[in-house]
């Protein structure tokens, strides 16, 4: 039950307005007998009388009036109480649901690359739309009809005890049986919609992929081998609901059948008892007429617990993103200046393991204030591993790495990224204006500053766009090339005026000319910072002041383009490859 408490823990702020909510629906539930025990008192007070005096007298009109008015009131009055209680229910919910949803996105977004590299796109959509939504219909409908069911039960078996013990046994003899029924469904059914629940997971994740990816499929016309793909997700999906579904079914029919007997065991012994005389015309209606608070609970209590176990597995789902953490947070005695970081960066022996594979090996390097280091090496070597160490995407496994002096975690993870301007080969652009995407760092930005960003990386292309910087990109920039994409994130990285700009093959899709542009724009920036650049470009690392070799996580080449040209190694051999013969080397 851990589930329940945990939600009553975040009604916070809605707690006495659900409390009110209960109240509301017991006496609701309580007040129902009292509509039967009016009609019953009109019957046996004023239309049996008739039967034996079928003279109207005034005492019996003035009698029928008042109780009739009595009748009318107290329907007028639980009717909008009924409505006020309905309303309240909702207001809890949602806001409730609100909170849980705004808690859960924020919680996602302060994970780390292993929490997104374990959990797939469509299962977190899906506690944020689909659980959460369980959870709504629980907090609103399913606690709301659990009580009110348990209450009519119980009041409306007080109130057959009182009028007459013996007929009240008669009737709840079977209840035993249709409890029995329904607890064996409910401990039979939880698995089926703990499986439900990670299929439907899978049929989104599935959708999302295909949407996500939908040039790669067309570009290798896949389309069908997708349909396959999300068909066969989508008939598990489907066979998890029918099988569940199926278990409900056949149980139905049990308690319905059960639930229904009672209106016959009604007739039958009421109708006995009324000939023999042993109760009254008023006391049988009134039996006759509460027949369905005992008949009604019995037959919702199956569907109640049915949703209660959709609700356990999708609360359960949800209270573990709700509680889950990330390995790499700010210290609480963490650092956090004013301003900029200064840009100084040392690896001292610094080594990463990532699922028990060791990445980087004793990785030593010292970094200066306002330097450019490119970084190269063949494709596994580590290099974006190596950069990702800097705004602790990951943390290191063993030795030190410092930013301006300051051991890396020990800085405050928000000063620190903030002084780090990040643009990958790997783009990502939202659904937004060019203008948005490119002060997504800084929102503070005047359109006069996204502009000289926006020159400064040869987004030259803006004036082509329909309506300029305003014009609303498709999602992760689709309509722009590959080389378009990559100017506007080299912008963006930019826009932040960053103490530490790296850089991971930004222009590999540029062309040459564009890629010199931006080159000597990058060496003439309105602010210092220091430069981290991947690349494979010759052309690009020799204008870095110092060049690093990767190979297999360790440095194996260190220095200038003039020194590296002339040391066996990868530097000179991706050198003559693009360059043509040695005679370049000397020239």
């Amino acid at each position: 039950m851990f589930q329940i408490k945990w939600i009553w823990q975040n009604l916070k702020g809605y707690r006495g307005r659900y409390i009110f909510a209960l109240f509301s629906t017991v006496l609701l539930a309580g007040s129902a007998l009292i509509q039967n025990l009016i009609i019953a008192e009109i019957i046996d007070k004023v239309f049996n009388p008739l039967v034996n005096n079928p003279v109207v007298t005034q005492d019996i009109i003035n009698l029928l009036v008042s109780l009739v008015t009595v009748l009318v009131s107290f329907t007028l009055i639980r009717t909008s109480f009924a409505y006020l209680s309905l309303m309240t229910y909702e207001v809890c919910s949602q806001g409730l649901i609100f909170k849980l949803r705004n808690d859960l996105y924020k919680n996602m977004q302060k994970q780390d690359m292993a929490f997104y590299s374990t959990n797939r796109t469509g299962d977190l959509m899906t506690r944020l739309t689909g659980d959460m939504d369980m959870v709504r219909h629980t907090v609103s409908w399913v606690f709301r009809m659990l009580i009110d069911c348990i209450v009519l039960f119980l009041t409306t078996t007080i109130c057959f005890i009182v009028k007459d013990a013996l007929f009240a046994i008669c009737l709840l003899a079977i209840t035993p049986f249709i409890f029995a029924i329904t607890f064996v469904f409910s401990k039979r059914v939880r698995p089926l919609y703990v499986d439900l629940r990670e299929k439907l997971s899978q049929l989104n994740t599935c959708a999302q992929e295909n949407i996500s990816g939908n040039r790669v499929v067309k570009a290798f016309a896949q389309e069908d081998y997708e349909c396959e793909k999300f068909e066969e997700k989508n008939r598990e999906f489907k066979d998890a609901n029918l099988k569940a579904t199926m278990l409900w079914l056949k149980f139905l029919p049990y308690i319905d059948g059960l639930s229904q007997s009672l209106s016959v065991a009604v007739l039958l012994v009421g109708g006995a008892f009324l000939i023999t005389g042993r109760i009254s015309l008023g006391t049988f209606t009134l039996f006759n007429g509460l027949c369905w608070t005992l008949t009604n609970p019995m037959r919702t209590i199956g569907m109640l617990l049915n949703d209660l176990q959709r609700f356990f597995a999708s609360a359960s789902k949800i209270i573990e993103l709700f509680y889950s953490r990330s390995t790499i947070v700010s210290r609480h005695d963490a650092i956090k200046k004013s301003g900029r970081a200064k840009g100084e960066i040392s690896f001292e022996d610094v080594s990463l393991n990532l699922n028990g594979t060791e990445v980087l090996k004793n990785i030593t390097l010292q970094i200066k204030q306002g330097e450019t280091i490119a970084i190269m090496g063949p494709t596994g070597c580590g290099k974006t591993s190596l950069i990702n160490l800097l705004p602790r995407f990951f943390d290191i496994s063993s030795g030190l790495l410092s930013i301006d002096g300051i051991p890396i975690n020990k800085l405050d993870l928000q000063y620190l990224r903030k002084s780090i301007g990040i643009a990958t080969q790997d783009v990502f652009l939202f659904s937004e204006t060019v203008d948005g995407n490119i002060a997504y760092g800084d929102t503070s930005l005047s359109e006069e500053d996204v502009a000289e960003f926006a020159k400064v990386a040869s987004v030259d292309f803006i004036s082509k766009l329909p309506q300029g910087f305003d014009t609303v990109i498709g999602e992760r920039g689709t309509g722009l090339s590959g080389g378009q994409k990559q100017r506007i994130a080299l912008a963006r990285a930019i826009a932040v005026k960053p103490s530490i700009l790296i850089l991971d093959d930004t222009t590999s899709a540029v062309d040459l000319e564009t890629e010199k542009y931006i080159q000597n724009q990058l060496n003439n920036l309105s602010f210092e910072c220091t430069k981290i650049i991947v690349a494979q470009r010759i052309s690009t690392t020799k204008r870095a002041d110092k060049i690093v070799i990767l190979d297999k996580g360790r440095i194996v080449q260190f220095g200038t383009h003039d020194e590296l040209i002339h040391q066996e190694g990868y530097y000179k051999e991706v050198f003559l490859l693009q360059n043509g013969n040695e005679g370049d080397i000397c020239g």
